[in-house]
């Protein structure tokens, strides 16, 4: 059976800004799909991350710093059940579907070890797999088209609505159906393997970061590095003493 006529897990997060070092979490969906599309189960968070919410991030996402810290839930605890919660499902051989996943799964990874938790990779005993990527699987199979490809431009190109864009779950269920969408037009990935798919994204996407490297060399910022490593950036150093745990102190607890 295709990839695309079984059930999907979508994975997405809003965030504090675009460092997976040093950005935190502000809100996460972990969304099932199944085959007609239709949305079987699903689990939302709303964090306290433990500092300011930047206006330019809470323009994105429309999460204040004040709204997070009275409603959302300890950043330690939500970021436990959010790993859990993607384990679980690529545990149980649903392919996990993430836009952007070198950003979103990173940033998870990194906020594990903020906190001393299990990453996904440690809980599964290998990086994550399989992995679905829209924004590395379309540049694979469409590279030569004009445009952006940030995901409301691949929901207006596949035909995928999307109506509240930048909320974690809204995101996660249209990137679920653009990926579909894509297996369906373009069949020689709508038919692969899924661990071949997998494979066929890690090299994807280390060929463009190695275009991105050229692209940059040309332009004003030749010293720009691009990270080819799919779908996790390791880690690049160990955690400082004293990192784990808020840096401000969460109103009301």
């Amino acid at each position: 059976m295709s990839w695309i006529s079984g059930p999907l897990l979508a994975f997405d997060l809003e965030t504090t800004g675009t460092d997976v070092e040093t950005d935190r979490i502000v809100s996460a969906a972990v969304v099932r799909l199944e085959a007609d599309g239709s949305v079987s189960q699903e689990r939302t968070w709303l964090l306290d991350p433990g500092v300011a919410i930047p206006a330019q991030a809470s323009a994105i996402h429309g999460i204040s710093t004040d709204r997070a810290r009275e409603h959302g839930a300890p950043a330690a605890s939500a970021i436990e059940e959010i790993a859990r919660a993607v384990t679980d499902g690529l545990r149980s051989g649903t392919p996990l579907v993430v836009m952007n996943a070198r950003y979103d799964l990173s940033l998870l990874d990194r906020e594990c070890r903020r906190y001393a938790l299990a990453s996904v990779s440690e809980r599964l005993g290998d990086a994550p797999s399989p992995v679905i990527d829209p924004l590395v699987l379309d540049k694979h199979v469409d590279k030569y088209r004009k445009g952006k490809r940030a995901l409301h431009a691949l929901c207006a190109h596949y035909g995928v609505s999307l109506d509240e864009a930048h909320d974690a779950r809204a995101d996660a269920v249209a990137a679920a159906r653009v990926v579909r969408r894509m297996g369906e037009k373009h069949q020689p990935v709508g038919v692969m393997p899924l661990e071949d798919l997998h494979g066929l994204q890690v090299h994807a996407a280390a060929e463009q970061s190695l275009s991105l490297q050229a692209y940059l060399r040309r332009t004003s910022d030749p010293a720009a590095v691009v990270e080819p490593a799919w779908p996790l950036i390791p880690r690049s150093r160990e955690p400082l003493a004293g990192e784990s745990g808020p840096e401000v102190p969460a109103r009301g607890r």
